[in-house]
């Protein structure tokens, strides 16, 4: 009898680290991208066995994820992941949550700044000749996990198994098990808006105290804080969660302080059911008081395929 297939997923569950680089490419036109792809998918997994070497499990990791029209291109698997589609602007009264697009997303991560530079650098020198670089960000832990708005970012997050659990595709899918959907976005904050607020009035913001980090009870918490609007109810008894891996980064000379939203989910339907709730609202016009300090530049979404299918892909001469 044979054995069942061991689905290894990328390194999507790691948890975030010091330093990062988020970067979103779009190939050209006419450019031979398949033999590009397999260098790549190649490098992935290169890269990742690598740095645990040199630094050690955990501390560092590359994650590639593909967009819809990448995946169509590169004639990956079809049929594709049941939600792997164009993301579409989720337009509310007065916030969109707009779409950008992108062919390949990486996102690396390191306990060192030096590693993450190393691993963009590779990757870029695959890269040039065929594609161009929408968005690179480079991303870091700022003090004890929080936000620059000053508050602990992503508590609510998954640990342990249960990032897994939420993260990674299963039986659902049983073609794509041991990928991820991936969906990021570049925020923008209005640091100066935000600055003058009491401290308080940002508590009625988020839906949390500050310096606690603890979360105000239901009867305190205004219907339209951040916590209130980014949290799911459980559907049917099934709790419906993402893994965030937001980073802050940011340009102080030139008034750019920001966010990157970064969400791993087992399904976009999720991630996407959070998106409506915050700029739409809930009931409508009832949006999440933070986008009005917080604009969103960028959103697409892209799927993180398993090692196993990285690896048939994968070309003898990146092995």
């Amino acid at each position: 009898m044979s054995k069942p297939i061991q689905y290894e997923s990328q390194h999507v569950t790691d948890y975030p680290n010091n330093n990062t680089i988020f970067t979103v490419w779009k190939f050209r036109e006419g450019m031979d991208i398949k033999t590009v792809f397999e260098r790549l998918c190649g490098l992935v997994s290169n890269l990742n066995k690598s740095f645990t070497i040199r630094v050690g499990p955990g501390r560092a990791s590359c994650v590639m994820a593909v967009g819809y029209e990448a995946w169509l291109k590169l004639s990956l698997p079809q049929p594709l992941p049941k939600e792997l589609r164009n993301f579409e602007p989720v337009v509310g009264a007065k916030h969109t949550a707009v779409a950008t697009p992108g062919d390949l997303h990486f996102h690396l991560r390191g306990t060192d700044t030096a590693i993450c530079f190393d691993m963009i650098t590779a990757i870029s020198e695959v890269l040039l000749p065929v594609a161009d670089c929408l968005e690179e960000v480079h991303g870091f832990r700022y003090w004890d996990g929080r936000s620059i708005l000053g508050f602990v970012d992503g508590t609510e997050n998954p640990v342990g198994n249960e990032r897994t659990l939420f993260a990674v595709v299963g039986d659902e899918d049983p073609v794509y098990k041991g990928g991820s959907y991936l969906f990021v976005q570049k925020y923008l904050h209005n640091m100066s808006g935000w600055s003058k607020l009491p401290t308080e009035e940002q508590e009625k913001v988020i839906g949390r105290y500050k310096m606690s980090d603890i979360e105000m009870p239901d009867d305190v918490k205004p219907a339209n804080s951040h916590s209130a609007l980014a949290g799911l109810d459980p559907e049917d008894g099934i709790e419906l969660k993402i893994v965030r891996d937001n980073m802050v980064f940011g340009n102080p000379s030139k008034n750019e302080t920001g966010t990157y939203f970064i969400a791993y989910a087992n399904t976009f339907s999720t991630t996407f059911k959070m998106l409506e709730r915050m700029f739409i609202g809930v009931p409508a016009g009832n949006y999440d008081r933070i986008l009005d300090f917080s604009t969103a530049h960028t959103g697409t979404l892209f799927f993180a395929p398993s090692m196993n299918i990285l690896d048939q892909y994968t070309a003898d001469s990146s092995s």
